[in-house]
């Protein structure tokens, strides 16, 4: 039965009176993989992850819902943007692919149809790298090192699956992804190197230059002053002999101090 009033009325009843802490909507989810019901996969996915272990998760599947219980009027029924029993949005935003409902706008939701999810933000804001396989900012276009597929893992950090995250990702200097809020946290460790691939997550060349004048002020003894290691550079990958210093290790090549021994200086006999 239709509720009273005009048909915007009815339409816009209860907007962002319902939901959960992931996303304000009208309606919940009946998971189809356990047919229990939920505010939405997320409030799905956490109360799994609670009874499992991170490598044996119990995740919904967006796209296998078929099924939605509309919070305003209680009602049972097939996947659809307005409840057949009381007329309102169960959505202001609603994809029917994602089977996806969302009150808040101002997030300026859109559906991707590479990435075949929703994304948030505006259209007009975003490109989808296809080698990468995920949308990034436009800021981003021509101007990052493509890694295939680097959004579809796991934070290097947290571990949380990156592709869907709710939270902000950051793309490197070298091209893996790790979420923002785990990147500022290794940046605040003063850790400088991709968790993944060991280069150098930013632009170190001042870094690099205050080493340059700390090893030019800090004499090393006389019986390793001519030594030398032989080194494996992080971020050039380059392989080469120079002279050992207790402070640090220059390559050669790209004057990067991300290095590492791979022979030890020969000691005096």
């Amino acid at each position: 039965m239709l509720m009273e009033g005009s048909p915007n009325d009815r339409l816009t009843f209860g907007k962002m009176g319902y939901g959960c802490k992931h996303y304000r909507r009208r309606c919940k989810i009946r998971a189809p993989c356990c047919n229990e019901v939920y505010d939405c996969r997320h409030c799905h996915n956490e109360a799994m992850s609670m009874q499992r272990n991170i490598y044996d998760r119990h995740d919904l599947v967006r796209s296998d819902v078929k099924q939605v219980i509309c919070s305003v009027c209680d009602t049972e029924q097939p996947v659809a943007h307005v409840c057949v029993n009381c007329g309102v949005n169960m959505g202001e935003y609603f994809c029917k692919i994602c089977k996806f409902y969302d009150d808040d706008i101002e997030k300026r939701q859109f559906h991707c149809n590479d990435c075949g999810i929703c994304r948030i933000g505006g259209r007009e804001n975003f490109f989808h790298c296809r080698k990468c396989g995920s949308c990034y900012s436009i800021s981003l276009r021509n101007n990052h090192l493509c890694v295939e597929d680097s959004m579809r893992h796991h934070c290097p950090i947290c571990y949380e699956y990156l592709f869907d995250s709710l939270k902000d990702v950051t793309v490197m200097k070298c091209g893996h992804t790790m979420h923002s809020e785990c990147y500022d946290e290794l940046i605040k460790r003063d850790r400088f190197c991709c968790p993944i691939c060991s280069k150098s997550i930013m632009d170190m060349s001042m870094a690099w230059k205050r080493i340059d004048e700390e090893i030019e002020a800090t004499m090393m003894p006389d019986e390793y002053r001519y030594k030398k290691v032989w080194i494996l550079c992080n971020d050039c990958n380059d392989t080469t002999e120079v002279y050992f210093h207790i402070i640090g290790q220059k390559c050669s090549h790209c004057e990067s101090y991300n290095t590492k021994t791979i022979a030890p200086p020969i000691l005096p006999q």
